[in-house]
């Protein structure tokens, strides 16, 4: 009897998981891809319309999607690997976000930290890729080739997109779970 309830447990734990990344994951991260790369695209039409626009602008705005979607494909390689090895994790995430107020606070210091090696270094590889993402957008507006708008949307649009469409494979949409 203990084994088919640890099962059922476990079960619950992965739906509970990917309840959370559909929910907190993927829909915020279609809906910001999609804003910044409406954003980037005005900003590259603005750029062709008063004739700012050359070969660099369009090499430029390449590589900043390409990064956005590299340093996106990257982190989710990471969620991906606690979604198979801590499901409880992302488990612990749905159940925290429903409770509000004082509960939360107590809710939160019980929630499960996954423990492997190399999670130390977690924290700076996320500074890095943020940091060389606004370091590109940096160097790619003051070349003068791209935008403000342009080199600030389109390293976000591809993170996100990046993210999305390499979740999108693990995790199908509820609609065609049934």
């Amino acid at each position: 009897m203990g084994k088919i309830i640890t099962g059922k447990h476990k079960e619950h734990e992965a739906h509970l998981a990917e309840n959370y990344i559909r929910t907190y994951i993927l829909f915020p991260s279609g809906l910001l891809g999609l804003l910044a790369m409406v954003i980037g695209i005005l900003a590259l039409a603005y750029q062709l319309l008063i004739e700012t626009y050359d070969v660099w602008t369009f090499g430029k705005s390449s590589i900043l999607i390409a990064a956005g979607i590299l340093l996106g494909w990257m982190q989710t390689r990471y969620h991906r690997y606690l979604f198979r090895a801590f499901p409880e994790f992302w488990a612990s995430r749905m159940r925290a976000s429903g409770v509000r107020g004082a509960q939360r606070l107590k809710k939160i210091s019980t929630e499960v930290k996954p423990d492997h090696a190399g999670r130390a270094l977690v924290p700076l590889a996320y500074v890095a890729g943020i940091g060389g993402l606004i370091g590109l957008s940096a160097w790619s507006f003051s070349s003068g080739s791209l935008d403000y708008m342009a080199a600030f949307a389109l390293p976000w649009a591809g993170f996100f997109w990046g993210k999305l469409f390499t979740w999108h494979a693990v995790i199908a949409p509820a609609s065609r779970r049934r």
